[in-house]
């Protein structure tokens, strides 16, 4: 059985997909990028404030899906500039609590809506 996740804390699907899928004790989301779900516009123009929203939107999503950020098993990271991995790094250290879930980054040649980085992840289900 699979439970589709959807919050208005989060920026709505803009298609054919689901914020996220709860299935086998798991909660798979989509890409979130850094958009402040009550607008749809990026957060910030940086890539420092659009990870950070970004996390903020994950979170979102794992909370209704009876998860959290401290649940999280895999995390993959796509960026338009593999340059701008320090930044990102800096806030995903903040952000995400220890122990570290494992995590894979990619450099895109391109991310929805001109984003600078998107972030998707694995968690596990502590509820429901």
């Amino acid at each position: 059985m699979r439970d589709v996740i959807s919050t208005p804390s989060a920026p709505a699907a803009a298609g054919p997909y689901s914020q996220a899928i709860r299935a086998g004790g798991l909660v798979f989301t989509a890409g979130q990028l850094g958009l402040d779900p009550s607008t749809s516009d990026f957060a910030a123009d940086d890539v420092a404030g659009q990870a950070e929203r970004a996390l903020v939107n994950l979170a979102a999503i794992l909370d209704a899906a009876g998860s959290g950020l401290d649940k999280l098993v895999k995390v993959t990271v796509y960026l338009v500039d593999i340059g701008d991995w320090p930044a990102v790094n800096e806030v995903y250290a903040r952000v995400i609590p220890e122990p570290f879930p494992a995590r894979s980054a990619f450099a895109v040649k391109d991310l929805p809506k001109g984003a600078l980085v998107e972030i998707e992840a694995i968690a596990t289900v502590t509820s429901g």
